[in-house]
């Protein structure tokens, strides 16, 4: 069967969105391929997601590896190209909002090639985030877009986006969370043992918050407080470690209380994150996570594409100023914190409903010469 969708995953962030989108693709069936970009090349954030999460080997690697911006959106451009070209097929998957995202959406709209967006139509309004810029520009050349919230809708409409390219299926990442729960690595076997007095997961890895020296210093200061109250396990982002060790705040990492850990796989981050009191981050798929979980989640940015996990979830964003976190940390431990509703449509089922519309829709269009 020639190939009918070729799907892209480029960076860590998609392979939780990819996988269940796969096996419904398998299940349907719909003839597609797989093509990893390398944009995440360490095996520790790359190879064992595959294993973990039942992916299928990529049919191809792209092996772009890690670059500016530009320069990996060129070069992912570049080799995106000629597997088009000899794949031939009638559209393109790409997922989220990762470099791969954008650059293999632009290579197959301007070759005449369908585009189908998953996790479309989410805005921070931070066009200093690159990934908001990634997010606009895949969804204005996008022929499907696919939604995980429907306030997603009200903001591609503003864009001139016509409704009917877009369709609510639902969250892909939750289908992952939700078929591998079970499977989930127990925080005790992680940690070597369960903290007696709880434990806070954090994650850091956005330059607004590593990359500028006195930032950096005061959310480490302040991971420095919450560890006087709960263990602080922090699995550390390359970025990060080297970021600490630049500005000469390594000693920060060491305090009492503070647990650091290599990146994790996803089973362990799993297991993590729902055995935990809190988690602190300013990684998008974990307050997403956070609020399938029930788990209270302080996120340290100043503003969220997923505003589900605010109005529905367990998610306050607090921005990087200690004392708002502090004060936020403060009320999860008096009260609890917010515990929320799984949002609409997060049951497991969104990879279903793509592939369900997809079905029909990949018929009724022409094979490409």
């Amino acid at each position: 069967m020639s190939v009918e969708v070729v799907c892209v995953v480029g960076a860590r962030p998609n392979f939780m969105k990819i996988a269940p989108i796969m096996a419904a693709f398998r299940a349907k069936p719909i003839a597609a391929k797989l093509v990893h970009t390398g944009q995440h090349y360490d095996p520790s954030m790359s190879d064992s997601f595959f294993a973990q999460l039942g992916i299928p080997r990529p049919d191809v690697n792209l092996e772009v590896g890690s670059a500016s911006h530009a320069v990996q959106t060129a070069d992912i451009m570049r080799a995106f190209e000629p597997v088009l070209d000899a794949e031939k097929p009638k559209a393109v998957l790409v997922v989220g909002d990762v470099n791969s995202t954008i650059a293999c959406a632009l290579v197959a709209a301007k070759k005449g090639i369908q585009v189908i967006h998953v996790e479309a139509g989410l805005r921070s309004y931070d066009r200093a985030m690159p990934e908001e810029i990634n997010r606009v520009l895949t969804d204005q050349i996008s022929d499907l877009l696919f939604t995980t919230e429907r306030s997603a809708l009200d903001n591609l409409k503003r864009e001139g986006i016509a409704p009917e390219r877009v369709h609510f299926a639902g969250n892909v990442m939750i289908d992952t969370l939700r078929g591998h729960l079970d499977r989930a690595v127990p925080a005790e076997v992680t940690l070597g043992g369960k903290p007696t007095r709880g434990y806070a997961v954090v994650t850091l890895h956005r330059p607004s918050n590593v990359d500028n020296a006195d930032t950096l210093r005061g959310l480490l200061d302040t991971l420095g407080e919450v560890a006087g109250h709960l263990d602080v396990v922090f699995p550390i982002h390359p970025r990060t470690r080297a970021a600490a060790e630049r500005f000469g705040l390594g000693g920060l990492l060491e305090r009492p209380g503070m647990r650091l850990l290599p990146p994790q796989g996803y089973l362990q981050m799993l297991g993590l994150t729902r055995e935990a009191t809190l988690v602190l981050t300013d990684s998008g798929g974990l307050q997403e996570e956070t609020t399938a979980l029930g788990v209270p989640c302080i996120t340290v940015r100043e503003n969220t594409e997923r505003p589900i996990t605010m109005t529905d979830g367990t998610n306050t964003l607090t921005g990087p100023t200690p004392e708002k976190i502090l004060a936020c940390f403060a009320d999860i431990q008096a009260t609890g914190g917010k515990r929320g509703r799984v949002p609409e449509f997060w049951d497991g089922r969104a990879a279903e409903r793509v592939a369900d519309f997809l079905r029909p829709w990949l018929d009724a269009l022409p094979a490409r010469p």
